[in-house]
């Protein structure tokens, strides 16, 4: 395949869900131009319950269905995904480049504030998984890293509720052990892909001072440098193109997703897929 339609090829994104859609609508924001496909696992979720080999598996499973596509670069958009088949993946897709979500976060949270606190906000598998205290450590050893799991996030997040005085409560809540702690961060990583939601709220509860590192944001970022170091930016001017797959409940998945991608989707712009 020559260089110009490599350029034309999509980016794959993948995640166990919806989640990931705002690391979609993210990558969107930064390269407009650029034809995206989507796949969310949506039959298999959470990939956080299942040990290291089915995570893996699954992973390399939703790889494959994209790579079948035909894409120039893969965006995972899943941070258990990230942390335990990151460099699986980018066995399997070599030379296509591969990013996850972990390692962008991380860096930017490093670059913000050296030798500072973060505070990680995530989900129970993250934390137990310790990516981003990982993945911060390996580049700042005088970096201080806390975790907190917050699951109830993820289910506000989808319910709709990410504003206003129900969120704010229950983010303040989980914030409480830090004052136990005599923890103050510089700044908090948003360690998962539903928390981006939340970012209204959860700045509305921190000192002013605290920097919130949005990790769909700074993967985009990352994404759009990968490309463009490579060669492999779609140089056309017209808008991308955008295809949404996914392996169960493409009726909850549209509702849902929505909220995620920022814009109303419909039943039929689901496609559902096996893998």
């Amino acid at each position: 395949m020559n260089a110009s339609a490599t350029r034309s090829l999509p980016i794959g994104v993948f995640d166990s869900g919806v989640g990931g859609l705002t690391v979609l609508h993210a990558i969107r924001e930064t390269l407009p131009n650029e034809d995206l496909i989507y796949l969310g696992d949506t039959a298999r979720l959470p990939y956080g319950t299942k040990s290291p080999a089915s995570i893996c598996r699954y992973a390399s499973q939703a790889t494959a269905r994209l790579q079948e596509q035909g894409i120039k670069s893969l965006v995972v958009a899943c941070n258990t995904a990230s942390a335990v088949a990151l460099d699986e993946l980018r066995q399997q897709l070599d030379p296509v480049p591969v990013i996850g979500v972990v390692e962008p976060g991380a860096t930017a949270a490093v670059e913000l504030s050296p030798g500072g606190k973060h505070l990680v906000l995530a989900t129970e598998a993250t934390v137990i998984l310790g990516a981003y205290r990982n993945a911060i450590s390996e580049r700042d050893p005088n970096a201080e890293v806390r975790e907190l799991a917050c699951e109830l996030l993820v289910s506000i997040a989808e319910e709709g509720w990410s504003n206003g005085a129900i969120a704010e409560d229950i983010v303040r809540r989980y914030l409480e052990p830090l004052a136990t702690m005599a923890f103050e961060p510089d700044n908090i990583i948003l360690g998962c892909t539903h928390f981006p939601l939340l970012q209204d709220a959860i700045r509305n509860v921190v000192p002013a001072g605290t920097t919130i590192v949005d990790s769909a944001s700074t993967t985009a970022a990352v994404a759009a440098h990968l490309l463009a170091d490579n060669g492999l930016l779609n140089e056309r001017a017209a808008a991308g193109r955008l295809r949404l797959l996914a392996t169960d409940g493409a009726t909850r998945f549209a509702r849902v997703g929505g909220r995620f991608l920022g814009e109303d989707l419909a039943v039929e712009d689901i496609e559902l897929v096996d893998l």
